[in-house]
């Protein structure tokens, strides 16, 4: 389970892709109304774009993949693949 906080960030500027085993999360944070950067003396949250990658480990089932967002918070479930027996070989003497 990979879990985001992105307060006040919309559904719509999230993206999440992968490639080769990595996991990545971009979107865009967007200043709120007509907010001007020079009329505040400082601050605390950053505007613009991000991203963040993530290498997954080999046993999550990609297919399975699963993202929610709710409230600011951007849930990602990675379930593992099932686990396969062993398969035997019968050796024959030729």
């Amino acid at each position: 389970m990979l879990t985001v906080e992105l307060p006040g960030i919309k559904q719509k500027d999230i993206t999440l892709s992968m490639d080769n085993d990595i996991l990545t999360l971009k979107g865009e944070s967007k200043p709120m109304g007509n907010v001007k950067e020079e009329n505040f003396l400082r601050m605390e949250r950053p505007f613009g774009p991000f991203s963040r990658s993530f290498s997954l480990p080999s046993t999550v089932d990609i297919d399975a993949i699963k993202a929610s967002y709710k409230k600011g918070v951007l849930t990602v479930s990675l379930p593992k693949q099932e686990v396969t027996d062993k398969k035997k070989i019968k050796v024959t003497i030729a």
